[in-house]
């Protein structure tokens, strides 16, 4: 059981923008998109505070044509998928390094449909 928790991630929350998509000569397509995820927490003074989390999410194979579809800026979606790193350098030369989401499976919240979920 725990082998497969190694690197799982689940996420809630709402899309940032459009997704981006990107058709290869391969036949293979990608999304990218962004989501926020929302926490509240009470401050030292009792106030309610809202935090923002961004996350980068990338959607290989068939889930990218769900993405296409139905994801939009503002629709609420959870993921499934695991963490990856990388890096890469500016055209100035500079390394930057990006944490992503790979997702493995999107479920579309909110919408009245039973053909809501992709794997």
């Amino acid at each position: 059981m725990m082998r497969t928790l190694r690197n799982k991630v689940q996420l809630i929350g709402n899309v940032g923008q459009t997704p981006e998509i990107k058709n290869f000569e391969s036949g293979k397509k990608l999304a990218t998109f962004s989501i926020a995820t929302n926490e509240f927490y009470k401050n030292s003074n009792g106030e309610k505070v809202q935090e923002t989390q961004w996350h980068n999410i990338v959607v290989w194979g068939k889930i990218t044509e769900i993405v296409e579809k139905y994801v939009g800026t503002g629709k609420e979606i959870a993921i499934e998928g695991k963490l990856t790193n990388r890096s890469y350098e500016t055209k100035e030369g500079e390394k930057r390094y990006v944490t992503e989401v790979v997702a493995s499976e999107i479920l579309l919240l909110g919408v009245k449909n039973d053909n809501n979920s992709a794997e």
